[in-house]
């Protein structure tokens, strides 16, 4: 029997144990990721910093995400409040009985989301309430502040757009294809149109996909 893809298994790349799936070790229930979304690394999440329970901010990672080495993500636990006379956080130092400030004082930005397929480059950090839409690249050791459109290309710091990957047309019919949905076995059949750069002739299979699903 042919050996499947496993998306609970931790280390995927025969005799390499720096790249891990995440999601198989992940124990934060605030820290939720798809299948076969791998890290150039071990221990995911010593990699989301200033994540704390009482916020309750999460991060939601989309499948097939490529995480290089040195990628932070960080939360909104990393905000001080701004508009008051001191952006000490009184409140969460042993021995101070201050409570903590009413949410709409904080400048929190809710939860941080990465959609499917989004590759990340070495040492790029992800800032709070940022939104990075499927098929996206963040260039290496970039800080990324505000949100990134689907199959947009980033970089810098902050992070700018670069280019958008391909043509509107081609990044609808990808949007409507949605392979990181489909079935292991489908997948499969799609890696030659996935790996294909004539582009062209890949608009024309999607089209045709799209039109045999209905």
């Amino acid at each position: 029997m042919e050996m499947q893809p496993n998306p609970d298994t931790i280390s995927p790349v025969r005799g390499c144990d720096t790249v891990t799936y995440i999601k198989p070790t992940v124990k934060n229930p605030n820290i939720i990721v798809g299948d076969f979304t791998y890290f150039s690394d071990t221990d995911f999440e010593r990699h989301v910093l200033h994540h704390y329970d009482f916020i309750g901010d999460r991060l939601v990672i989309g499948k097939f995400c490529q995480i290089a080495s040195g990628v932070r993500f960080i939360m909104n636990g990393a905000n001080h409040q701004m508009n008051a006379a001191s952006t000490y956080p009184f409140y969460i130092m042993e021995g101070w009985t201050e409570m903590p400030p009413a949410a709409d004082d904080l400048p929190l930005k809710g939860d941080t989301i990465v959609g499917n397929d989004v590759w990340i480059g070495q040492n790029a950090t992800i800032l709070p309430g940022v939104r990075i839409g499927d098929g996206a690249i963040i260039g290496l050791g970039s800080i990324v502040g505000h949100d990134v459109e689907p199959y947009t290309i980033v970089a810098g710091n902050p992070a700018k757009v670069i280019r958008k990957r391909f043509d509107d047309e081609l990044i609808g019919l990808l949007e409507k294809l949605r392979w990181w949905d489909r079935s292991i076995g489908e997948i499969q059949r799609l890696i030659p149109l996935l790996t294909d750069s004539d582009l062209t002739r890949v608009k024309k299979s999607i089209i045709k996909i799209l039109e045999q699903n209905g």
